[in-house]
């Protein structure tokens, strides 16, 4: 007997449907994503896949040169050939063959090999800078092996050079590879990563003058990574395909090479300190030092991490700009600052003597001492001689406030405008600040170390010499002023730099004329604590510091690190003055012995060179 079938169509217009109904789906969806590839993501997936052979070479722009005030060249540029690397084409065995032919120090290598391990996404496309500035028989070696280096090239560039080797390296500074922090902040001007930006000095002060613009090359890549230059690969370049660098502005500078050296020159005999000279009449800065020194070519190499850490932990500080970043105390400097207040509140005479014994007494059991018994002072005298007993006497009567709102009047107290190397503003303290800082509250005695540059007080050696500055053309406060003018590359001024005048110190003539005599007595008097130096036919004004570090046991004396500071600021000629300056000799002892012969040897070059 034949099995029953029996058909039902029903069911099988069911299964049918269903069947569709999935087909149907699975077209939707296909479609879907059709769209979403084509219309949604299409734009971005078109870049992603013309970034597979399609690159943008990025041509760097010449950087701006950096000239002294006559144009003699203080930082300019040398060809150099530089190693870049395109992450996507270049693999392990490709890293370690690099690192094995050219014989790369263990630090060079682990840099190359974090960059290109840091590049993810789009950034693997790119053409990421690697070695820079390599000598002639590496970019042999690279050349000849290139079958073994995908995505390798030597592109031909720039390296920053500064002929004049350390000579006002604070001031000139150097360049150095974007950090992270700098590309945030920088980013949508046009920086990358690998870029290399001014890191201190001029060449961070006037970065967006010197730094250009750079041009551009699209080029279509090979599977290896090589370019392609034939007509089917000029069919993909996008339009315009190229554009030139634009080279950085020139800059120069309102320093004399031949002024800085002869102040370098004078400086030499001493491991640390710093020194200032400006115009007069403009505040411009016509040599400026800090000790010890540094190289710019060097630290615009390839420094190791060894001698980064030597440069940067040494207990000479060649990384501190010690003439706007250092603060010290300014010791019997700071005496101008407390007579001005006595003479402008009508606070001493200047026929009125005060018997100096050798210590000033205050109270039942405090005395602060001077360095030894000068008899009978005034006004005059005591500025000459640099009596600490007649100027305890004359704080006492000033008062903390008042002494402060007269510091911070002729330019204490806040940075002096310059805009260098993070420049500090120095502290001039008050009676609140003291009542705010200690347990025991404001004391008398903080006047008096107030009153001789001691104590609290700081200063830069910058805000020293402007105050001598304008002391010396009877109150006019400049903004000091590195840069003179900045010119194209074609030789054309885009901007020049007039002085800037802060403020005309409100003070009577007779106040600045009291001040001159005594700091030209200083160096021509006998008594004057600068005359043994003095040479004959420099006229010269000025006020020696010696300024207590610590409090120094016997024992302790001869340590460097506890020696006081040496002092002198001042100005030249004194009875028409034309540069004001500050120097210091840190830890350089009595200021008689240290300082003032280091600006006699520089004032003796100085007149020298302009009687040629």
């Amino acid at each position: 007997m034949r099995p029953l079938i029996i058909s039902d169509d029903k069911e099988f217009a069911k299964r049918y449907r269903y069947a569709m109904g999935f087909i149907i789906l699975v077209f939707v969806v296909l479609a879907g994503r059709l769209v979403q590839l084509q219309i949604v993501y299409g734009k971005e997936y078109r870049q992603l896949a013309k970034s597979n052979f399609l690159q943008k070479k990025l041509i760097p722009a010449s950087r701006g040169r950096i000239y002294d005030s006559k144009g003699e060249v203080l930082a300019k540029n040398r060809p150099a050939f530089n190693v870049y690397i395109i992450p996507m084409y270049f693999k392990k065995e490709n890293y370690d063959f690099l690192v094995k032919l050219l014989k790369l120090p263990e630090f060079e290598a682990q840099r190359i090999r974090r960059r290109i391990l840091d590049a993810r996404g789009r950034k693997r496309t790119y053409s990421l800078l690697a070695i820079r500035d390599v000598p002639k028989s590496w970019m042999m070696l690279i050349e000849s092996n290139r079958e073994f280096l995908p995505g390798v090239e030597i592109r031909t560039g720039e390296k920053r050079l500064y002929p004049q080797g350390p000579l006002a390296s604070h001031l000139i500074g150097f360049i150095g590879e974007i950090s992270s922090a700098q590309l945030e902040s920088r980013r949508d001007r046009g920086y990358r990563e690998g870029d290399w930006i001014g890191k201190f000095g001029v060449e961070s002060l006037v970065e967006d003058e010197l730094r250009g613009r750079r041009g551009y090359m699209w080029r279509v890549l090979d599977a290896r990574g090589r370019p392609r230059f034939d007509r089917i690969a000029g069919r993909w370049l996008p339009r315009p395909w190229a554009r030139d660098p634009e080279p950085g502005h020139d800059v120069y500078l309102t320093i004399d090479v031949n002024i800085q050296r002869a102040l370098e020159e004078a400086m030499s005999g001493y491991d640390a300190g710093a020194a200032v000279v400006v115009d007069v009449k403009t505040g411009r800065i016509l040599a400026y030092t800090s000790r010890p020194p540094f190289d710019p070519n060097e630290l615009s190499g390839k420094l190791s991490p060894a001698r980064a850490v030597e440069l940067y932990s040494s207990p000479l500080h060649p990384m501190l700009d010690k003439v706007v970043q250092g603060t010290y105390f300014p010791g019997s400097t700071y005496k101008v600052v407390t007579a001005t207040a006595a003479l402008e509140e009508h606070l001493v005479d200047l026929d009125e003597f005060y018997t100096c014994n050798g210590w000033y007494k205050y109270g039942r059991h405090s005395s602060f001492r001077c360095s030894h018994a000068h008899g009978p002072m005034n006004l005059h005298s005591a500025i000459v001689a640099s009596c600490n007993v007649f100027f305890f006497m004359l704080s006492e009567r000033v008062g903390m406030d008042r002494m402060a709102r007269y510091a911070r009047l002729m330019g204490l107290g806040v940075p002096t405008g310059l805009g260098l190397n993070h420049e500090k503003g120095g502290f001039i303290p008050t009676k609140q600040w003291y009542a705010q800082r200690y347990q025991e509250g404001f004391r008398i005695g903080h006047t008096l170390n107030a009153g001789i540059g001691q104590g609290n007080v700081k200063v830069t050696v910058l805000q020293l010499a402007m105050l001598y500055s304008a002391i010396a053309n009877g109150g006019f406060l400049y903004q000091p002023q590195v840069v003179e003018r900045i010119v194209t590359h074609d030789g054309i001024t885009v901007k020049q730099f007039e002085p800037i005048l802060r403020r005309r110190l409100p003070f009577r003539p007779e106040t600045f004329s009291v001040l001159q005599r005594a700091l030209r007595g200083v160096v021509e008097e006998p008594k004057g604590t600068a005359y043994k130096a003095h040479i004959p036919g420099i006229s010269v004004a000025g006020k020696t510091g010696t300024a207590q570090v610590r409090k120094m046991s016997a024992e302790a004396e001869e340590r460097w690190r506890y020696r006081d500071h040496a002092w002198f600021a001042g100005y030249s000629p004194a009875d028409d003055p034309q540069i004001a300056f500050a120097f210091l000799v840190e830890h350089g002892g009595f200021a008689a012995k240290a300082a003032v012969p280091v600006v006699m040897r520089f004032l003796k070059k100085y007149y020298a060179m302009h009687r040629q």
